[in-house]
């Protein structure tokens, strides 16, 4: 996607990365009913690396903890356990730290839901310009208006919407807003959860070119959160597909669309319909995902994978490299798929 060559040492590094939520119910409950404490495992050990001036997509069902991941990425969640390299620091290390406010500015985020990451409240102008006055980044009032006038035309606004608020906007307009203010700080990193999914495709796609446009032009690097496949296709340079908290493959984007080796793998692109293949009964997406505060012993994709054996139901699969794809299954690694 990005024509920057990538350096050698990848600018993010999550090694081990999981985050467990304590869903239990109050104290007095659980002793009048003799529950135990609940614990949510919202991710279990996840490890990628991304090069400088590309994009890792992370892709799978509701539930599967793609967006905890992203949250842990820029500081809004403590991982229970591993750790988070950006440019070779320790992040979460820094973040509690005075230097934390400058790994802040390089590291920003663009949320799901345009409507509600914006406050209703505000100018535009304000909401752009918010992180150039937290950061000290700019103060004098003059250059501080030409600097979001200039962030409004890199996506496509006019400087004349400055002075709008956000609800006289379109949802793809406030979106653009949002990358706006992204970019105030000029970040290297930018964590993108689900940032088209409440839009029109026709809007969707005038969003992502704009992505990429700036991509190219700043060297960003980019964490792509998404369940749209059409959309990973068309932005990442690596994707990564998630279930129940756990990378099961990681691979690059060719490879794991023209040949995937992991079932659920397989099984998410089935579903999706090809132009090509009008009148092919299309496979659905089998069963459902297994409950989260319960998971299947072994592998967790075992009650819906057709190859599944017992060890799949008794031993939980590592994520081994095979020939240049990372994947998390028995059956791949045994050779029966």
């Amino acid at each position: 996607m990005s024509e920057t060559i990538a350096d050698a040492t990848p600018l993010v590094r999550a090694t081990d990365l999981a985050k467990t939520f304590d869903v239990s119910p109050p104290w007095l409950n659980r002793v009048l009913e003799r529950k135990p404490r609940q614990l949510l495992r919202a991710v279990d050990g996840v490890s990628f690396d991304i090069p400088r001036g590309q994009t890792l997509a992370l892709v799978g069902e509701s539930g599967c903890g793609k967006s905890t991941v992203a949250r842990l990425l820029v500081g809004l969640y403590e991982p229970t356990r591993g750790g988070f390299q950006f440019d070779q620091q320790d992040a979460h290390a820094a973040f509690k730290t005075p230097a934390g406010r400058v790994l802040r500015r390089r590291i920003q985020m663009i949320f799901q839901d345009p409507y509600a990451s914006l406050n209703p409240r505000w100018r535009v102008e304000d909401i752009i310009a918010e992180p150039l006055r937290e950061h000290e980044i700019e103060t004098d009032p003059l250059k501080l208006r030409e600097r979001v006038e200039d962030l409004l035309r890199s996506v496509g606004l006019s400087p004349h919407d400055s002075l709008k608020y956000p609800h006289q906007f379109s949802g793809g307009q406030r979106q653009r807003i949002s990358i706006a203010r992204a970019l105030a700080t000029q970040p290297d990193f930018l964590v993108c959860d689900e940032p088209t999914s409440a839009l029109d495709v026709s809007v969707q796609a005038q969003v992502l070119n704009i992505m990429k446009d700036l991509q190219r032009e700043r060297g960003l690097t980019y964490l792509f959160i998404s369940h749209n496949l059409a959309v990973v296709r068309h932005v990442s340079d690596q994707v990564g597909v998630m279930y129940l908290g756990r990378l099961v493959e990681l691979a690059p984007k060719h490879t794991l669309f023209d040949s995937p080796r992991h079932p659920y793998t397989r099984m998410l692109l089935d579903a999706i319909p090809k132009m090509h293949d009008t009148g092919k009964a299309r496979t659905p997406v089998q069963g459902e995902v297994p409950n989260p505060l319960n998971p299947p012993s072994g592998c967790a994709f075992n009650p819906r994978c057709p190859h599944a054996n017992d060890r799949c139901r008794n031993e939980r699969p590592a994520l081994l490299d095979l020939g240049g794809i990372r994947i998390a299954c028995h059956a791949v690694e045994e050779g029966r798929i």
